[in-house]
C-alpha cells in the first residue's frame, strides 16, 4: 500500500482549522487535523511533507517522524510547540496512524496497545460553541454576563453552570475568570477589586454545588509570578483540583516556585508542550498533571512519548482538547491506551455544536463518562456533505 494523494481541507465557516486527508492506492483513506494558522500550514504540508510521502508506505509512521525531524533539520531546534512545522507534521502524523489500524481494521486504541480503561472520566472546559474558531479568545466579552451559554455562564451564574454540569453527569468543570484583568497591567499585577471579582465566581460555585463538582483554573499562562501568587493566595480557602498554565511556561524554575509556594497541583502544558520541554520541567519537579496537544507537538508519535514520559515520572496525562474533532477522537484513543490517564478534557458545546456539524463517528460521552471509541481506525469522519457545502477550500498533491 503507497500514499497516492495528500489532501487539505480549509473551511471558511471554521477558519482555524485544517484537515488532511491520505489516499492510498487501495482505496483506505487517513484522516488528520491540526488547528490555527491553517494556511501558513496548508502551504508547508504541500510544499515540503507531501514531496516526501507521496509513494510511501502509510503503516511506519515512526519511520515517517525521523524523516520529518530530518526535512526540519536538527531534530526539530528552533521548532517549539505550536510552529507551523509541529502542526503539519501533527495532521500528518495523526492521518497516518488512522491508515494504519484502518489497514489492520483496529480501532487506534489497540494498535496502541489495547484498552487501558473501559470508561474515563471527562471534565467540561467552559466554553461555547463559537469560542475559538478564529482568532485566540481570551476574556470574550459575554464572559462578562451576556448570552446563556457555558462561556457566558462561567461568571455571570457560575453556580447554575456547575448544576447543570452535574445534571450530565460531569463532575469537572474548567474556567478562566482571572483572563480578562489580565491585559490591564501585563500581567504583572491583579488590582484587588478585579481579584475579589473573579475569586467570587469561584465562591459562587461552592455556594451552590459545594465539593460535588471539582474546579479547574484555567490561565493560558497570561500571569507573571508576582501576581499568579496573589491569585492562588485569595483562592486557598476553595479547593481549586489544579491551576493550568498559571504563568510563562518558558519559566521552568517560576513554575516550580508558583507550585511549591501554593501547594496547588500544577497543570501542564497546551502552550509548551513538547516532550522536550516536558522532560525538563518534571526533572525540575514543576508539573503534577501533563498536559498536550497531539495538533501542536507531533501528532499520536510524539503523544505515546509524553505519556510514557509522564508515566516515568509517575505522573498523570490529561490530553488537551479545545480544538477540533479529529483531534478530540485521536485524544480519547490515546487516552484509552495509556494506563496514566487521570481525565479526558471535552467540551460539551463543541460535541453538541460543531465538532457535530464537521465529523462523524466521534467517541461518545455519558453520564460524565468517556466510552470506548469504536473503530476502525480512530473512527472519526468529516460529516455527510461537509466536503461539499459552501466555502470549502480543497488542495490536493498526487503521485
Amino acid at each position: 500500500m503507497k500514499i497516492s494523494a495528500v489532501e487539505t481541507i480549509l473551511s471558511d465557516t471554521y477558519p482555524n482549522g485544517i484537515w488532511v486527508r491520505l489516499e492510498t492506492d487501495e482505496g483506505l483513506v487517513g484522516v488528520g487535523e491540526t488547528f490555527r494558522n491553517p494556511k501558513a500550514t496548508e502551504a508547508y504540508i504541500h510544499e515540503t511533507l507531501a514531496p516526501y510521502l507521496l509513494g510511501q508506505d502509510p503503516c511506519q509512521p515512526e519511520l515517517h517522524r525521523t524523516a520529518f525531524n530530518r526535512l526540519l533539520g536538527n531534530r526539530f531546534q528552533g521548532f517549539p510547540t505550536r510552529s507551523i512545522e509541529l502542526r503539519g507534521n501533527s495532521a500528518i502524523d495523526i492521518a497516518l496512524w488512522d491508515l494504519m489500524a484502518k489497514s489492520l481494521d483496529a480501532p487506534l486504541y489497540k494498535v496502541l496497545g489495547g484498552p487501558a480503561h473501559q470508561t474515563l472520566p471527562v471534565y467540561n472546559t467552559c466554553a461555547s460553541d463559537g469560542y475559538n474558531l478564529a482568532a485566540k479568545v481570551i476574556g470574550d466579552s459575554r464572559a462578562a454576563g451576556e448570552g446563556e451559554d457555558d462561556l457566558a455562564l462561567q461568571v455571570s451564574d457560575p453556580g447554575r453552570l456547575a448544576r447543570s454540569l452535574l445534571d450530565d453527569g460531569i463532575t469537572g468543570m474548567k474556567i478562566w475568570p482571572y483572563d480578562r484583568f489580565a491585559a490591564k497591567h501585563d500581567g504583572w499585577h491583579i488590582d484587588r477589586a478585579d481579584l475579589e471579582e473573579a475569586t467570587d465566581v469561584i465562591a459562587q460555585i461552592r455556594d451552590a454545588v459545594g465539593d460535588e463538582i471539582e474546579i479547574m483554573l484555567e490561565y493560558h499562562g497570561l500571569w507573571r509570578l508576582p501576581a499568579a501568587l496573589d491569585i492562588a493566595e485569595a483562592l486557598g480557602q476553595y479547593r481549586v483540583y489544579w491551576h493550568e498554565d498559571p504563568i510563562d511556561l518558558s519559566n521552568i524554575a517560576d513554575l516550580r516556585r508558583y507550585r511549591d509556594e501554593t501547594g496547588g497541583r500544577v497543570a501542564a502544558s497546551e502552550n509548551l508542550g513538547t516532550t522536550r520541554w516536558l522532560r525538563d520541567a518534571l526533572v525540575a519537579g514543576a508539573v503534577d498533571v501533563v498536559q498536550f496537544d497531539m495538533g501542536w507537538v507531533g501528532g499520536i508519535s510524539e503523544g505515546k512519548r509524553i505519556q510514557a514520559l509522564a508515566e516515568a515520572f509517575d505522573r498523570p496525562i490529561a490530553p488537551h482538547d479545545c480544538v477540533g474533532p479529529i483531534l478530540f477522537a485521536a485524544d480519547c484513543h490515546l487516552a484509552f491506551a495509556s494506563p496514566n490517564t487521570l481525565t479526558q478534557e471535552i467540551v460539551r458545546a463543541y460535541l453538541s455544536g460543531w465538532y457535530s456539524d464537521v465529523a462523524s463517528g466521534l467517541p461518545e460521552v455519558k453520564s460524565g463518562q468517556l466510552q470506548l471509541p469504536k473503530g476502525p481506525g480512530h473512527g472519526a469522519d468529516f460529516a455527510p456533505g461537509f466536503l461539499d457545502g459552501g466555502g470549502i477550500k480543497r488542495k490536493k498533491s498526487c503521485m
